[in-house]
């Protein structure tokens, strides 16, 4: 019998309510046979805020853990020896503070430090274009990326510093030239960078540390060649642009979770096929394998997944690993003619795209421009759906079908406990008090002095975490040196081109834009956290190309500030998308506000993954209209505008 290849790390994201609960989650999956974690942090942790701020109201561990302070990632990983751990964590704004207290946490373990083994995503120009967890400016936030990696290269020699991560790019609309071209742009640029910070010798141990994280879709032998592709290009690059001799640095080192834009809210249960067929994109081909993955669950386009839902992607994996005789075979298209051709046909592609990006000046210089071009592959992945020309089953075709079983009594998701918010914040509050001030002051003023000459801010990070500093602390302190950035939105003023199907919407919008006095005027808003921008991006889009005055102003608001935006547009429709969970308290306040204002006459309209009974209490709440992914027809929500506005219009 044939020796079989040692199969690819198991992983399963997650994370949630608060570090013991999720240390419990961890703990439970590593007996199941997962055999690395990976670490879903909630949104005020990756964008630098404490539990108790402003902007983390209705955020607190919806979408990961809560980590604060030394003594939460000291609970999530409690009972787990993080020397003999695999970890992933995914996190980029704050991830040096996040490694820095991973680091002190496995000092307290008694660990060496220098056998830690794991991960950081650290890919902050993914987070401008697509994903919108950033803080700081480009330029400082590479900066800070290749900080963490001079830093791991010298302390954390099996570490791998930053995971280049194209996964984001392709939920934002990206096809898979772009992803493949953004992604190595985005290598490249830290590469540059890093090369100014570690000694000429150790560069290319260096390169063979930089690792990627992958999207790959349902399109399953485009994805597959799509990953033969960056193999042979990253090998080329790394050949012919750094002169990276030995092959083993060259290797394009990947993990990978698959597609999650695709998985569908009607007839859910059909996403288990979808993901194990995507997951075949990343196994099948022994020279472009992932080395680890992690699988979506099928009913996230619901809300947040039970663990028994991640134990059902868990096994799907073992049983092609375990079951099948997948790993005994070499590469099995290896001199297909079909494959190679696709192959090649991509990587024309994405060198065209690289070229474009260089004459740009590379990929920081060329943010604005990848980012508008994702809102508009996107905005052609949208139409194709809504045309019928990219079928999907269950959506746009032989919608019928029967109830699922698998959604019945708790609708088939978890729910994170309200109270959850609360309670961190109390103990984020008992931390501060118990905490010796006068050396966190220290240690904060030692992280700034740090920053603003430039110096690496791993050493002083870690100093801070274990002074007791907190993650909005030291967010706050790179916030002063560096200042704060808003990332393009993408979404441009000017209309495009396309006028297929939307006369009739475009003649409905005239005519009330004519009766009202002025241009029907839709301000469009994401409060909170949230930085899923891709539903708030294309609504805007198309309603700006059927005519109506769009003001939309990008992530990461509070409700008072898009109160205020809307009563100084004097807004005809308030349009708002949350992905995170928080849609209630953030709803129900941006409510209160807009009828504190005078501005209760006007609609407000919601979308995002709000389940049904969320969705009532939002009717209830005044809200005029709710849409969930299932929603896929812009013109329809078009028209639905149109007709809150001036409903006899619409029925016409």
């Amino acid at each position: 019998m044939a020796e079989k290849d040692k199969p690819w790390l198991f992983r399963t994201y997650a994370g949630h309510s608060t570090a013991e609960k999720s240390n419990a989650l961890y703990r439970t999956n590593l007996a199941k046979g997962q055999t690395g974690l990976s670490v879903a942090f909630d949104l005020p942790t990756q964008t630098g805020y404490d539990s108790d701020h402003v902007l983390a109201r209705g955020e607190v561990g919806k979408v990961g853990v809560p980590i604060c302070h030394l003594g939460d990632m000291r609970m999530l990983f409690d009972q787990i020896p993080l020397e003999q751990m695999n970890t992933s964590m995914t996190i980029n704004a704050t991830a040096p503070w996040l490694l820095s207290l991973y680091i002190a946490v496995a000092e307290e373990q008694g660990a060496d430090i220098s056998r830690l083994q794991g991960t950081v995503q650290n890919d902050i120009i993914k987070e401008y274009l697509s994903r919108g967890t950033y803080i700081c400016p480009p330029k400082p936030s590479l900066r800070m990326i290749t900080d963490v990696a001079a830093y791991t290269a010298k302390h954390l020699p099996k570490w791998n510093p930053m995971n280049v991560c194209s996964y984001h790019l392709q939920e934002a609309g990206a096809t898979p030239e772009q992803e493949l071209a953004y992604a190595l742009a985005t290598g490249i640029a830290v590469l540059d960078d890093l090369k100014t910070k570690v000694a000429p010798q150790d560069f290319p141990a260096m390169v063979g540390r930089i690792s990627f994280f992958v999207n790959a879709g349902i399109r399953f032998v485009t994805e597959m060649c799509k990953m033969r592709a960056f193999t042979e290009l990253w090998d080329e690059i790394c050949r012919e642009r750094y002169g990276i001799e030995d092959e083993k640095y060259r290797r394009f080192r990947y993990g990978v979770q698959v597609n999650s834009l695709g998985l569908t809210e009607q007839q859910p249960e059909n996403n288990v096929y979808r993901i194990l067929l995507e997951m075949l994109a990343v196994v099948l081909s022994r020279n472009a394998r992932a080395r680890a993955v992690q699988l979506p669950a099928w009913n996230e386009a619901l809300g947040l997944p039970r663990p028994w839902d991640q134990q059902w992607s868990l096994r799907m994996q073992q049983i092609v690993a375990y079951e099948t005789d997948l790993l005994e075979y070499g590469d099995l298209f290896d001199g297909n003619p079909v494959i190679a051709a696709k192959v090649d046909e991509l990587k024309a592609g994405a060198r065209a795209e690289l070229a474009t990006l260089d004459e740009m000046g590379g990929a920081i210089a060329a943010i604005e421009y990848m980012k508008s071009r994702l809102v508009e592959s996107n905005a052609e992945r949208l139409n194709r759906i809504e045309a019928n020309e990219t079928v999907v089953v269950g959506v746009n075709r032989w919608q019928q079908g029967e109830p699922s079983p698998l959604t019945a009594g708790d609708g088939g998701i978890m729910v994170v406990d309200p109270a959850v918010e609360q309670e961190q914040i109390a103990r984020l509050k008992a931390w501060r008090e118990a905490r010796d001030e006068g050396a966190v002051e220290a240690a904060l003023a030692a992280l700034r002095d740090a920053a603003q000459r430039g110096q690496n801010v791993m050493p002083p990070s870690i100093a801070a975490a274990k002074a007791g500093a907190t993650t909005g602390e030291w967010a706050a302190v790179m916030r002063q040196v560096h200042g704060e950035y808003r990332a393009p939105t993408g979404v441009s003023a000017s209309p495009s081109n396309r006028t297929e199907g939307l006369e009739p919407i475009r003649e409905a919008v005239d005519a009330v834009s004519r009766r009202l006095g002025r241009r029907l005027k839709f301000v469009v808003g994401k409060p909170g956290l949230d930085g899923h921008s891709n539903g708030a991006e294309q609504i805007a889009f198309r309603a700006r190309d059927c005519g109506m005055d769009i003001t939309y102003e990008g992530i990461r608001l509070t409700p008072e500030q898009i109160v205020t935006r809307a009563a100084q547009d004097r807004a005809h429709v308030v349009g708002l998308s949350i992905l995170s969970g928080s849609h209630l308290p953030l709803i129900e306040e941006l409510m209160e506000r807009m009828r504190a204002a005078g501005l209760a006459h006007v609609p407000v309209v919601v979308g995002g993954i709000i389940p049904e009974d969320d969705a009532a209490k939002l009717l209830e709440m005044g809200v005029a209209r709710v849409y969930t992914p299932k929603d896929f027809e812009l013109n329809r929500i078009m028209m639905d505008i149109v007709a809150l506005v001036e409903p006899a219009e619409a029925a016409a």
